[in-house]
């Protein structure tokens, strides 16, 4: 099949006028049964076409991926795992996780891949209760003589509730680039788990790893998270299996960030979590461009308890997503993306030191991954104040907490911006300069009108009169220089 002949070699190559003329069919489909979706679809991509999107957490899955999503696998339930399913005919969906899974394990040299989770979250669930199962169930199961939970009588089995539910769990605190669901009350594992956190040191900014030691031999976690979603450092995860097995806990990594920054090759040795977690989580829609979804890679002792996340967790798996993924990892597999990977973190390093010339605060000094949190109380706004403001003027990110942030998690003082999607558009580390200069040039331009009051009320501010104007044709001509799917019309 011809490839797109476009010399932006970030993006993946894909025959554009067969995608073309596949999206354009799909969309007649859709469109003689409800033409309001189908106007929704065709908007989405205008929007992503025409904005930059710096959100860390985002990305451009490519068309094999989009389009196998779209197909009868999603008429299918297959709940159980590969060959040992609760409803006949899974033969096709079976071929399908295999080969998921497969490529999963080949990737990241996984000895164990689990593909089913729906999300990250579901995926970080799967983790959570394989960990409890092989840790607490699997013992109390052993001492009571019973081969299954509906074996125990009803005090055995009330003594095991109480004992899951009893359980502590270490991440890293929310302010310090920990994410919501490694064991914060407001989801779900909190409400599971006696939660404690470490932070970053108060001067660098840095995880302090002998911080994170005492306070593991204080704590006594059943579970030690790492990973983060708004950490710009990379982390030593040789380090926190030291600390996990010194204080007998289960090392359980949150990569759904930087996922492409270890199938990239980029983050090695002490950097790569999967030899050295006990449990190892992802999503596939951030820096590993798939479609949205979770996955779970193992070590081989937890991996018939994280098999077991469909019915302990999960429903009944979502087979066209699985296929994506199969694609996605296939695509990941290929020597071009870790050339993509590896631009990921240069563009992000060039993007940091553009702002960091330009006086711009950032959280640890810089970035050595895909992230750069940016301070932005320097220039006398909130987070939400400085989102709007770039966002008004064409530059899509998110806000987000600082260490210590005395705006809260709602309006925040940080604004969190990463560079995988721009990079698979094929922005290059001049490009992102001037991106970073962009950002300065609104950021100076924007002047607060009130301060925070409530978590309902809107970001006031003034943006100087003329400045959003400006930075959106300043980035039309970066954006035009870098097509998104170019050669795809759905027209």
């Amino acid at each position: 099949m011809p490839e797109n002949t476009s010399s932006n070699a970030n993006v993946q190559s894909f025959d554009a006028e067969a995608a073309s003329t596949a999206y354009r069919s799909a969309l007649a489909v859709i469109e003689a049964v409800e033409p309001n979706i189908a106007g929704a679809i065709r908007s989405e991509l205008a929007d992503q076409r025409a904005s930059l999107k710096l959100i860390a957490s985002e990305n451009y899955a490519s068309p094999a991926v989009l389009l196998t999503m779209g197909n009868w696998l999603s008429d299918k339930y297959a709940e159980g795992t590969i060959g040992h399913r609760f409803y006949a005919a899974c033969q096709n969906i079976d071929t399908v996780e295999q080969l998921a899974a497969d490529h999963a394990k080949a990737l990241f040299n996984a000895p164990h891949a689990y593909v089913q989770p729906h999300s990250g979250i579901d995926a970080n669930l799967v983790a959570f209760w394989a960990i409890l199962a092989q840790r607490i169930e699997s013992p109390a199961l052993a001492e009571a003589g019973a081969k299954h939970v509906n074996d125990l009588s009803e005090d055995d089995w009330q003594s095991l509730r109480k004992a899951l539910g009893d359980q502590r769990a270490l991440g890293m605190s929310l302010d310090a680039g920990g994410h919501l669901t490694h064991g914060f009350r407001p989801n779900i594992s909190g409400k599971m788990f006696h939660q404690s956190s470490y932070g970053t040191d108060p001067e660098t900014g840095l995880l302090d790893y002998d911080a994170v030691r005492a306070t593991a031999r204080e704590f006594k976690p059943l579970i030690l998270i790492a990973g983060y979603s708004a950490y710009p450092r990379r982390v030593n995860f040789a380090k926190m299996r030291e600390i996990a097995d010194e204080v007998g806990a289960t090392l359980m990594v949150d990569m759904a960030h930087f996922a492409g920054l270890v199938a990239g090759k980029v983050f090695t040795g002490d950097f790569d979590p999967v030899p050295h977690a006990h449990v190892t989580t992802t999503t596939n829609h951030k820096s590993l461009r798939g479609p949205r979804g979770g996955m779970v890679l193992c070590q081989p002792e937890y991996a018939d308890a994280v098999d077991r996340g469909c019915p302990m967790v999960l429903g009944g798996p979502l087979g066209q997503v699985m296929a994506a993924k199969a694609v996605a990892l296939a695509e990941a597999r290929q020597p071009a993306f870790h050339t993509y990977a590896q631009n990921v973190a240069d563009n992000a390093t060039a993007l940091a030191d553009g702002l960091s010339r330009r006086g711009v605060n950032l959280v640890t000094g810089g970035t050595d991954n895909h992230l750069c949190l940016l301070d932005v109380t320097s220039f006398g706004l909130t987070g939400r104040q400085a989102e709007s403001a770039l966002l008004d003027s064409g530059i899509v990110t998110n806000r987000n907490a600082i260490p210590r942030d005395p705006n809260g998690a709602w309006y925040t003082s940080g604004v969190r911006i990463g560079t995988p999607a721009l990079t698979s558009r094929g922005f290059d580390a001049a490009e992102f300069d001037r991106v970073a200069e962009l950002i300065v040039d609104v950021l100076s331009a924007t002047t607060p009108t009130a301060a925070p009051s409530g978590g309902t009320s809107k970001a006031k501010y003034v943006l100087a009169e003329g400045v959003a104007a400006k930075t959106h044709a300043a980035a039309d001509e970066l954006l035009d220089a870098n097509p998104l799917y170019p050669g795809l019309d759905l027209n």
